[in-house]
């Protein structure tokens, strides 16, 4: 049986091959391919070979954001069957280091995690997967709408972790993927006013269509506008999922005394001019996260139940035989690319 996979073979360059199939464990199923998303991640690999001190060794696959139907299941697999919709949780930890046993899974050292170097992606037709991170989807999901549970559980976790809850205003910068999950995640939860800063149109318009209020920081004071619809206030939590130095510094400006600030984005690798003043004198509680954990289930259901639609931030629909050009089109059309996704 083929197994068409797309390698990355050089900086902006992905080519057609063929990949064995995959060897199934015991605890494993098979799963034929339907959707996966074009995440920041993929691109930042894409142009630059790397992130941080993860660097590509060619070939290598991408994609890491994917739903697909059962095609077999292991002999010890009882919670899956054959023919199952389903998404995959991405990341597979080792479930014996201290940080698996006290419960925090997603920052397991010896995680092996798709599209991240060493470990290749899912841009193939089949795929094998733990049935322990496998998820069933009801049939009122798209495989697209499974495919982006994935980004929408780092909304949520950046959420659960900024602690909001009904009547509270967020502020979010960056209205890329993660910034609109966010957002989706933060209405859910029962923000009543959110506020999101990007310099892309196309991206702000997307967060004032899903009901935030849409700052361009070219063009306005992102903190002036906080406080401003705040009444000097400032927001309850402010959640940067750009990552720069200046985003960081925004958030850190227009949350509210004893408020709290989430640092979703990597922009950079570090942030320079940490204001340190600012956090003291307001008592600001400032966290960080890294992907999410235990979060699947709930956003499943979240998607199932018509309380996020998350596939509405789907602005590119690409075909897997034309995923070269899918990558092409994410990375060079930027302004006007939203989440692009591939549909098999």
């Amino acid at each position: 049986m083929s197994n068409k996979t797309f390698y990355m073979t050089g900086i902006e360059k992905i080519e057609l091959g063929e990949a064995p199939m995959p060897k199934m464990g015991p605890d494993d199923v098979l799963i034929k391919v339907q959707s996966v998303g074009v995440c920041g991640s993929d691109l930042h690999y894409y142009r630059s070979g790397s992130i941080g001190d993860f660097k590509v060794e060619f070939p290598f696959v991408l994609g890491h954001e994917a739903a697909g139907v059962v095609c077999d299941v292991g002999e010890n697999v009882r919670t899956l069957k054959k023919g199952d919709r389903v998404c995959m949780e991405p990341g597979v930890p080792c479930m014996k280091c201290e940080e698996c046993l006290s419960g925090h899974y997603n920052l397991c050292k010896d995680v092996r995690f798709w599209a991240t170097p060493p470990y290749d992606g899912v841009l193939s037709e089949y795929i094998t997967h733990p049935a322990a991170f496998t998820f069933k989807i009801p049939d009122n999901m798209s495989f697209t709408e499974g495919a982006l549970v994935e980004p929408l559980a780092i909304g949520l976790h950046a959420c659960n972790m900024g602690g909001v809850k009904l009547g509270q205003t967020v502020a979010i910068m960056g209205a890329g993927c993660i910034g609109l999950v966010t957002l989706l995640a933060a209405k859910a939860y029962g923000a009543t006013r959110i506020i999101v800063g990007d310099v892309l149109d196309k991206r702000l318009d997307k967060a004032r269509e899903l009901g935030a209020t849409a700052v361009n920081t070219r063009e306005e004071d992102f903190v002036a506008k906080v406080m401003e619809l705040t009444e000097g206030r400032g927001a309850d939590v402010c959640i940067d999922c750009a990552g720069f130095s200046a985003t960081v510094d925004s958030c850190l400006s227009c949350a509210k005394p004893a408020g709290v600030v989430i640092i979703v984005g990597l922009g950079q690798d570090r942030v320079d001019g940490f204001n340190t003043s600012i956090m003291s004198t307001k008592e600001l509680t400032v966290k960080s996260i890294f992907r999410y954990r235990n979060l699947y289930p709930t956003a499943i259901n979240a998607i199932a139940d018509g309380r996020i639609d998350v596939e509405s931030i789907v602005s590119h629909r690409f075909t897997f035989d034309d995923t070269i050009n899918a990558f092409a089109t994410c990375h060079k059309d930027i302004r006007n690319v939203v989440k692009g996704v591939i549909e098999y």
